[in-house]
């Protein structure tokens, strides 16, 4: 199973099925996820100690009927073919990270898979065309194929990798060190070139959680005001981040049509992709998306998906366990928060990127989602002290951070606007 799962991982990311003639006509990647699927089936190894193995496929049911209250009922089987896929993906791999070993091997293939992406758009920088035969944008952006052909999603990958790639760079040997340092630098050169500003704002997101961390908020602070001053040297796009700049105020626009949206359809939305067909342009922001489109009830679901993810790498950080007067187990203590910090961060450049995309319902996220459930999972095996989350007992907790997260987008919406009137 996790085999398999690696390698839906690596045709996921590097997408040799789109570009070589070899594989051109063989649905390699739905055989490959099916037969990871089928493993995972009659697997011991399965598993369903998390929240979000209820709430995925409740969110899925939401995306089904959220089109078919809209007078689509074919649409409730498209989205069965769209987000089925991504949610098996998620069951599957989620059960296979089930050790610290498997977490550490998913997070090495993550990053080697960023990396080719990166020497590719070093190439188009270079050649103006890339090895897949995909140009460089006429802007000068960096590209790839499939999923990855907005420069924006390949900044999204990019900044949620870093933090893995420095993880792994404490590995032992200092040769093993350097080159994890150098796929770690590779990256945020890969994030120069897709020029994305949500993408370098995500890498700014990144280290100031990290500084927050370790240092404390005043030192982040400053710290993050230098970054975005060096930033905004840095990268021509970042000099234009103003709400009065065409691109800037088209993504708040459309927050506004979103949010409107969720007003004449509060309860299942407009439905699943549906969003431009009200409005000429996609939401740029992955939370007003699913808020448009699904409605409160799939945005409640879908924040807790998200809020829990974040919250159990938060409960390893804070948790202090019994015994660690016995060095050996207060090592092993620092290696699961270690980790869990690093998954964190790697959440943090994962959201940060996706508040200014629509990105809500794309496999990368839920493939990242799925490594962090896996790894809490495996934790409490070990540490059984950590809390047991299940989907029932925060209900009124995701209830209110759903009403609390609509109002503040209608007051970030409102003062935007005003600013740029």
């Amino acid at each position: 199973m996790f085999p398999l799962i690696i390698l839906y991982l690596i045709l996921t990311i590097i997408r040799p099925q789109e570009y070589m003639a070899a594989f051109t006509g063989i649905p390699i990647l739905p055989v490959v996820l099916i037969s990871a699927f089928l493993c995972w089936l009659i697997s011991s190894a399965k598993t369903f100690a998390a929240p979000q193995f209820v709430i995925l496929p409740v969110f899925l049911l939401i995306l089904m009927v959220s089109v078919v209250v809209n007078g689509w009922f074919g649409g409730a089987l498209d989205q069965l073919e769209k987000f089925g896929p991504i949610m098996i993906a998620f069951f599957v791999l989620a059960a296979s990270c089930n050790t610290q070993r498997r977490v550490v091997i998913t997070m090495a293939v993550f990053v080697l898979c960023s990396v080719v992406l990166v020497a590719h758009g070093i190439q188009q920088a270079r050649d103006g065309v890339g090895w897949t035969g995909v140009p460089i944008s006429e802007d000068g952006r960096i590209q790839y194929v499939g999923i990855f052909n907005d420069p924006n999603d390949l900044g999204l990958l990019f900044a949620s990798t870093l933090p893995m790639a420095v993880y792994l760079s404490g590995s032992r040997g200092f040769l093993m060190r350097l080159f994890w340092l150098a796929c770690a630098a590779m990256l945020f050169y890969g994030t120069y070139l897709t020029n994305s500003r949500g993408a370098l704002l995500a890498v700014l997101v990144v280290a100031g959680v990290y500084v927050w961390y370790k240092r404390g908020f005043v030192t982040a602070g400053t710290l993050g005001v230098v970054g975005l001053a060096c930033m905004k040297l840095m990268s021509s796009r970042m000099q234009e981040l103003d709400p009065d700049e065409e691109s800037a105020f088209g993504r708040v626009d459309a927050w506004y049509s979103g949010l409107h949206m969720f007003l004449s359809h509060p309860v299942f939305g407009v439905g699943a992709g549906n969003f431009t067909e009200y409005n000429d342009l996609t939401a740029h922001n992955s939370f007003v998306l699913v808020l448009a489109e699904t409605g409160f009830v799939g945005y409640m679901l879908w924040l807790a998906f998200v809020g829990y993810s974040f919250w159990m790498m938060l409960t390893v950080i804070r948790f202090k366990p019994e015994g660690l007067e016995d060095p050996a187990r207060a090592k092993a203590w620092q290696s699961e928060q270690r980790m869990a910090l690093t998954l964190l961060l790697s959440l943090c450049g994962l959201f940060a990127s996706a508040f200014f995309l629509s990105r809500s319902y794309t496999v990368v996220m839920y493939l990242i989602a799925a490594m962090v459930v896996g790894y809490y999972v495996s934790a409490r095996k070990r540490f059984p002290g950590l809390r047991l989350f299940t989907a029932t007992d925060s209900l009124g907790r995701w209830f209110t951070a759903s009403v609390g997260s609509i109002a503040g987008f209608f007051v970030l919406v409102a003062i935007l606007l005003h600013v740029s009137a």
